[in-house]
């Protein structure tokens, strides 16, 4: 869409999305049922070509708690088309009030930006709503995408001195195309999918926000007669790469453990 420039350029505006696709699911679940969601959301920049394409991959639970009757909905049905205008109206409310204040960094003109905005108003927006699955699958399936990079080891099909070779997935052909930049290309197209430092991958939202946890979980296990399990231990991220894809990532090709040397300083893209 023609936001996805907008959001590369104002990648402070990009770190609002999450939220504001959480809340957009929430009011509409409120208005409609009457009930509360646990959410979880997970962002993703990066397409099948490494471009970007700003989305979010959001987790719901198929039903929720209407606190007035102190009761949970086990199934609510969601509806794409007021899902999407949901979502449509404050995301374009967003990008029209960073212009209003002067905020807003675009190679676009003032009235060119008020245009595309009234432009994509009226056009209808993609909202996926997929079948209802296991939260096992669900989590294996989106969750990975918060450790894993943007493009696997194994499409890398050449790296030389001043040129890398990588098998992309065109997601419109579902066919893989061979791409060739240089180092320095690479890098920059890289650089563009890295979250900001101490941003989260993975935020949650509604009844699974740190403080609706606090205060209701314990009766919403009850209402769903289920039994809460333990906490599991923190894995360590080395202990993870290594289960995973059994390589030590604290190890340099010639088996000898790597030291911590220190933080370089970003630098930002051209």
């Amino acid at each position: 869409m023609e936001f996805r420039t907008i959001l590369q350029q104002n990648r402070n505006l990009l770190q609002a999305v999450p939220a504001m696709g959480a809340e957009a699911i929430i009011q509409w679940a409120k208005a409609r049922y009457g009930v509360r969601l646990l959410v979880l959301v997970v962002q993703q920049t990066f397409g099948g070509l490494l471009n970007f394409v700003p989305h979010l991959h959001v987790m719901v639970s198929a039903g929720g708690l209407v606190d007035s009757k102190s009761r949970w909905i086990h199934r609510i049905k969601f509806n794409e088309a007021e899902l999407m205008r949901a979502w449509r109206y404050p995301l374009i409310a967003l990008l029209a009030e960073a212009r209003k204040r002067n905020i807003l960094r675009s190679s676009l003109s003032d009235e060119e930006l008020v245009d595309m905005f009234a432009t994509q108003y009226q056009r209808s927006w993609n909202v996926l709503v997929s079948r209802n699955s296991s939260k096992v699958y669900r989590l294996k399936h989106d969750g990975r995408y918060i450790r894993r990079p943007p493009i696997a080891q194994h499409r890398l099909t050449r790296v030389g001195n001043h040129e890398i070779e990588y098998l992309a997935k065109d997601t419109k052909t579902k066919q893989f195309v061979l791409k060739r930049y240089t180092n320095e290309e690479f890098v920059s197209i890289m650089m563009q999918h890295v979250p900001d430092r101490v941003r989260h991958a993975m935020r949650y939202f509604g009844l699974l926000s740190p403080r609706s946890k606090a205060q209701l979980w314990a009766a919403i296990f009850v209402l769903l007669n289920q039994q809460q399990r333990p906490h599991p231990l923190r894995s360590s991220w080395r202990w993870l790469r290594l289960k995973t894809f059994g390589i030590d990532p604290l190890k340099d090709s010639l088996g000898r453990p790597m030291h911590w040397a220190g933080r370089r300083a970003p630098v930002k893209a051209a």
